[in-house]
């Protein structure tokens, strides 16, 4: 009996020693799972990510830039790219856009260099009325002059692209036909267009995008001066009835890569974006000709948005050559090519508008 006891102890050992040894073996199975996930995770981690910041909000021309671009990194590079876009100001905001990127808060950063007046004198003299009959050709002019004129606000980053706002146009409550019509009106203007806008008799207020619907509604103003998109974008045809046909400043929007992001990338990632930086000019300004005309078709029928020409507008042409020239001076005084610069305007104006 005893004896019986015992081969059943030993028996039961036996089986808790086999039931430990298959626990191990499934810990080391699993212990080699983990492994293939770490290589996994070793694998994402190769995954290059670039954080792309802009200020304005999605849907907007310039977003849908940003877009179109991180998608295309994405699939020429095999996915060995990721870009995460932040818009509408949650990563960096137009004010701090070129610094932010400077300090490696964002790899890549998308801002207006007109918004920042001063730091870019050369590009000032292309924002002011140039003839430019739409956004492609004024993007394609522009991308030219930052590439043979590269300011020394960039001399820091690596260019990403280059591109432009169609021109800005009165967009008012009441129809603007001359300069005795703009009198007094007070209008919400872009950095560019203030001392255009003083010299023409108007009151120029200056305030964010984001403003201007309250402000119309308000009365603080008058009416806007921008590119046309924001009839539909912003739903500013709700609040304004005419457009006064008259070309006036464009914006220049110039997306930069912090300098030591980009000299970390691997060559075949530099080639893609390389690559990208033209074909985003002529994808931007096509983009956007396309979607203002169906703009004014939509304001046209939805919001009855009337187009209004000037009566005077050899007065208005003299005023915009009047601040052009200005500016050039104001570089030149700064030791800058100014008077070359426009030359150079002028001969990409007409090759661009004629193609």
């Amino acid at each position: 009996m005893r004896k019986g006891i015992v081969f059943s102890l030993i028996t039961l050992m036996v089986m808790f020693m086999a039931a430990c040894s298959s626990t191990s073996s499934g810990n080391q199975s699993s212990g080699t799972e983990t492994s293939g996930k770490q290589t996994n995770g070793e694998k994402s981690a190769d995954v290059i990510e670039l954080n792309y910041a802009f200020f304005a909000p999605a849907g907007t021309f310039p977003a849908v830039q940003m877009e179109k671009w991180a998608d295309e990194v994405e699939k020429r590079t095999n996915g060995k790219v990721k870009v995460n876009t932040f818009p509408g100001g949650s990563l960096l905001t137009a004010e701090n856009m070129y610094d932010g990127v400077a300090n490696g808060l964002a790899d890549i950063g998308l801002s207006s260099t007109t918004y920042e007046p001063g730091r870019f004198p050369l590009l000032a003299i292309s924002d002011m009325p140039s003839g430019y009959p739409n956004a492609k050709v004024a993007s394609k002019v522009i991308a030219d002059l930052v590439n043979e004129y590269t300011p020394d606000a960039f001399k820091d980053f690596h260019i990403i692209t280059t591109f432009a706002s169609e021109p800005a146009y009165i967009q008012s409550q009441k129809p603007i036909e001359s300069l005795e019509d703009l009198k007094g009106k007070q209008l919400r203007i872009s950095g560019a267009t203030t001392d255009l806008f003083k010299e023409l008799g108007a009151s120029p207020v200056g305030m964010s995008q984001s403003e201007v619907a309250e402000a119309l509604q308000t009365g603080i103003v008058n009416g806007y001066v921008s590119s046309r998109e924001v009839l539909k974008d912003m739903k500013y045809a709700e609040m304004v009835k005419y457009v006064t046909d008259y070309p006036l400043t464009v914006n220049t929007f110039v997306a930069v890569m912090n300098k030591s992001k980009w000299d970390a990338l691997p060559d075949d990632v530099k080639k893609v974006i390389d690559e990208l930086n033209t074909e985003m000019t002529d994808f931007t300004g096509d983009y956007l000709d396309n979607y203002v005309g169906e703009v004014l078709k939509w304001s046209e029928g939805e919001h009855s948005i009337q187009t209004v020409s000037l009566k005077d507008k050899e007065k208005w042409d003299e005023f915009g050559k009047n601040l052009q020239l200005d500016t050039v001076k104001k570089a030149e005084e700064a030791g800058l090519p100014g008077q070359e610069y426009q030359s150079r305007l002028t001969e990409l104006v007409e090759k661009y508008s004629q193609e």
